[in-house]
């Protein structure tokens, strides 16, 4: 029985001897054929995969190549509705192809493939699936053949036909079968696996291999990259995932090189408005490992340092607030692992091992800390500001309720620990704000609990609040130009920027100026104070002049430093020496930077007078020294004129616009209730004095101005005495007087 026309066709294709190749006369007849009888495509797919089939076994591989190749010519050729049943035969014979052992075939099988993955067909396919490919091809990219050359080449073959199966897939609604996590399980990691191939790794870390297309690492990172672009909304989790999921089960988080690599690609290939899936992924596989070692949790949250990183320059979405929280959790777990850990130490022998855990702990914070400030810093001003709050309300202050952070469980130490922390990424998150208005910058809500913990005994957590202070209100960067305490010869020289105060800033420093100069003032006597303190304070009172000060402000001011002074020259709550010359030193360095300021020659020629005696005869009362020198043991407080006096500098300030005589009422500090939850030395001293002002009756300020001076103060502070004792913090007796009879 003779054969039919198409069987002829296809058979005369095939030279005597495979060497001789593919005859193009006679493939150029059965593509004829095929173009005009579209009808026969099918069986001509089927007679093809059938001798093919049968050359597979025969191992009669030249065969095969010839077979493929006219498959392929087909493909391309014929675009009518008839190639459906012809692909399937196509298809069936790349399948026989893969399922073999042979590289050279696995390798023709893909190249078949991915010449079919570039054809774009005219109608979707109903029925066609894609699972063996998905598999044997990511069997393909794990190979280990003994031979480097060939294993590479499979590997190659395997991301190639991978790449085929997206490309051929992603963009057919029919298809979204392929975003499937069965499917993602397999693609992902075998993309993942030639990336972090350590022969691979530093070109393709580099970028520098010459023949790309034939590195498995950077083959990978391509189709990795189209596969991702092509994500859409509601498959970013089944994509993200997988990748999780492989850097767990190869230990990736540490260390992580690999891992913020794998999330660097993926930030900057998925569309903008998906990141934040990206972003609560890694969180909520932050919150899977919260038990894991510190090493894989900080590796994690440095991953999430870097999607954060990207994402604030684009589109972050609802997870803003999600993410600052979900820090802040883990930073406070990281805190009771490292005082549990700490607890459980007892014997000598594991110090050195307790040590070694704290110090990983640590790591995780400052990680966690250093992803807090950069991601708040680089977040538009409106949100910053509410990021600025929302981590000020996690902050632990004694007397206020802290429903986030249970301090009765985790210490002093432990509150301590999340206080530094918390203020410390405060710093990094105010650090480069800038707000037109000091009302809406520092509000209430957010000034009175940073001014809570100014009064903290601990000399750390005072000089954190200052430099939040200084990073909100220095708003033209003089800081740089400030730093350091001293008396600086020409304020000129310095060109210090300023603006005009603004009515909202004026407003500001009568609402909330008070409160300001108080905690100055308090903050000016802790004993635990050290150099930076005092260096903070002067940058924080030549801050307020640049930014607030109006000639009521400065006026405030001058008081402020002359109240300090007496301060330190009474003594009565025996601070040392060192705290009393260090505040004479401020007062002289600020008072200077002032005089320059205003440009009033009579007040600077007065500071200079007083400073310059000081250089001759008190050298420990200035800056320039009081850090070096060895201290006397007490001050002379008979030469008036070491110090600043009050009635020189009301003189000095007749000029319009300065209310001279309001220097002549001594500054007292107000008194709030949180005198009576901060862990500091009482200040009821103040309270009683104000009790006993407030219960003479006095008939008009005027004649309260004029009755009040050191004598009157000093007096009031005696009478009050045994109020003090009764409203000290500890509830004992302070040790500089003895037990009442």
């Amino acid at each position: 029985m003779r054969k039919p026309r198409y069987k002829r066709l296809v058979d005369n294709i095939f030279p005597e001897d495979p060497k001789d190749g593919l005859s193009k006369s006679d493939m150029e007849k059965l593509t004829f054929y095929a173009v005009s009888a579209p009808e026969k495509l099918d069986r001509i797919g089927a007679y093809l995969a059938e001798k093919l089939s049968r050359d597979v076994v025969r191992h009669r591989y030249g065969n095969v190549v010839i077979a493929m190749e006219a498959l392929d010519q087909l493909l391309m050729a014929c675009h009518s509705q008839s190639i459906k049943p012809f692909v399937e035969s196509f298809l069936h014979m790349v399948a026989k192809l893969l399922e073999s052992r042979e590289p050279d075939l696995q390798v023709l099988g893909t190249n078949s493939f991915v010449k079919f993955a570039n054809i774009e067909e005219d109608t979707p396919s109903y029925h066609r699936r894609y699972e063996f490919f998905v598999s044997q091809f990511s069997a393909m990219c794990h190979s280990t053949h003994e031979d480097s050359e060939t294993r590479t080449r499979i590997r190659v073959a395997g991301i190639k036909g991978l790449q085929g199966v997206v490309r051929k897939t992603v963009n057919d609604e029919l298809q979204a079968i392929i975003w499937e996590p069965q499917h993602m399980d397999k693609l992902i990691p075998s993309m993942l696996f030639n990336m972090q191939d350590s022969e691979n790794l530093d070109r393709y870390c580099t970028h520098m291999c010459t023949d790309g297309e034939e590195n498995p690492a950077a083959l990978a990172e391509s189709c990795f990259r189209e596969l991702l672009g092509r994500a859409a909304y509601g498959n970013m989790n089944n994509a993200v995932r997988p990748v999780l999921i492989h850097l767990d089960n190869h230990h990736l988080w540490e260390p992580n090189e690999f891992a913020v690599s794998c999330f660097r690609i993926i930030m900057y290939s998925i569309q903008a408005q998906h990141s934040h899936h990206v972003i609560q992924q890694v969180l909520n596989h932050l919150d899977t490992h919260n038990r894991n070692t510190p090493r894989v949790r900080a590796g994690i949250v440095q991953v999430l340092l870097e999607t954060v990183a990207i994402a604030a320059k684009g589109s972050v979405g609802p997870t803003v607030l999600e993410v600052f929280n979900t820090l802040l959790k883990h930073l406070r777990m990281s805190v009771d692992f490292e005082l549990g850990e700490n607890s459980r130490r007892n014997s000598s022998s594991s110090v050195s091992s307790g040590r070694g855990k704290e110090s990983e702990e640590r790591i995780v914070q400052n990680a966690i800390i250093q992803t807090i400030g950069f991601f708040g810093g680089n977040l538009p001003d409106y949100q910053r500001a509410e990021v600025m709050m929302f981590i000020m309300g996690k902050v632990p202050v004694y007397g206020t309720p802290c429903h986030t952070l249970d301090t009765v469980k985790i210490g002093h130490q432990g509150t301590k620990r999340i206080q530094t922390m918390l203020l410390s990424s405060l710093i990094m998150v105010t650090s480069g704000f800038k707000s037109k208005s000091m009302m809406a910058a520092l509000p209430s809500s957010f000034l009175d609990p940073l001014f809570s913990i100014s009064l903290m005994e601990d000399s750390e957590l005072r000089q954190l609040v200052l430099e939040i202070l200084h990073n909100i209100i220095d708003r033209h960067d003089n800081r740089a130009k400030l730093r350091g305490i001293r008396i600086i010869p020409n304020v000129a020289a310095l060109k210090i920027k300023r603006e005009k105060i603004s009515k909202q800033d004026v407003a500001f420093m009568k609402k909330q100026g008070q409160q300001l100069y108080r905690h100055i003032y308090l903050g000016c006597k802790e004993e635990h104070n050290v150099h930076k303190n005092f260096e903070l304070l002067f940058t924080t009172l030549a801050i307020l002049t640049i930014e607030l000060a109006n000639e009521e402000v400065v006026v405030e001011l001058i008081r402020l430093a002359v109240a300090l002074q007496d301060m330190a020259l009474a003594n009565e709550e025996k601070m040392s020496m060192f705290i009393c010359c260090g505040i004479h030193a401020l007062v002289a360095a600020y008072l200077n930077f002032l005089s320059q300021m205003i440009a009033n020659p009579p007040f600077c020629q007065h500071v200079s007078k007083v400073i310059e005696l000081r250089t001759m005869d008190a050298p420990h009362l200035l800056p320039e020294n009081i850090f070096r020198d060895k201290l006397p043991e007490c001050l002379d407080k008979e030469d008036k004129q070491l110090y600043f006096q009050t009635a020189d500098l009301a003189e000095c300030l007749l000029a319009p616009g300065y209310n001279a005589e309001r220097l002549s009422v001594p500054y007292v500090p107000q008194v709030t209730d949180e005198d009576r939850f901060t862990r500091r030395k009482s200040f009821v001293d103040t309270a009683s004095l104000q009790v006993d002002i407030m219960s003479n009756n006095l008939p008009d300020k005027s004649q309260l101005a004029e009755e009040i001076t050191f004598e009157t103060l000093k007096k009031a502070i005696g009478k009050r005495t045994e109020i003090h004792f009764m409203c000290h913090p500890s509830g004992q007796i302070p040790s500089d007087t003895g037990p009442s009879e």
